[in-house]
């Protein structure tokens, strides 16, 4: 191995999540913080719990709603009455003689 191109090893490197839980490792970093850890996660726990980050779901189902919303319009606006195929195709045949 070459000298000083690695970085420092720290043995008791700690890493502490957002619900307490501190966990001692080796790590090139002495300290790292995470927001969910192996205590906390829903997959090992078995426990469902929604991670929001910022909002996102929050901003996900107001989207949602909005999409809704102009769908509905969007079918109230096609439910024009339409003119019978009968009338459509008498209409091209009568245009087409002249």
């Amino acid at each position: 191995m070459k000298k000083d191109i690695h970085p420092q090893y720290y043995p008791e490197a700690k890493i502490i999540c957002a619900c307490g839980n501190v966990i001692t490792t080796g790590s090139a970093r002495s300290e790292m913080k995470v927001e969910v850890c192996s205590a906390c996660h829903p997959f090992y726990t078995g426990k469902k719990r929604l991670v929001d980050t910022t909002g996102r779901v929050d901003r996900f189902k107001k989207r949602m709603e909005k999409s809704e919303k102009l769908q509905a319009e969007k079918m109230a606006r096609k439910k024009k009455p339409s003119k019978p195929a009968a009338k459509k195709v008498a209409k091209k045949r009568a245009s087409r003689k002249k």
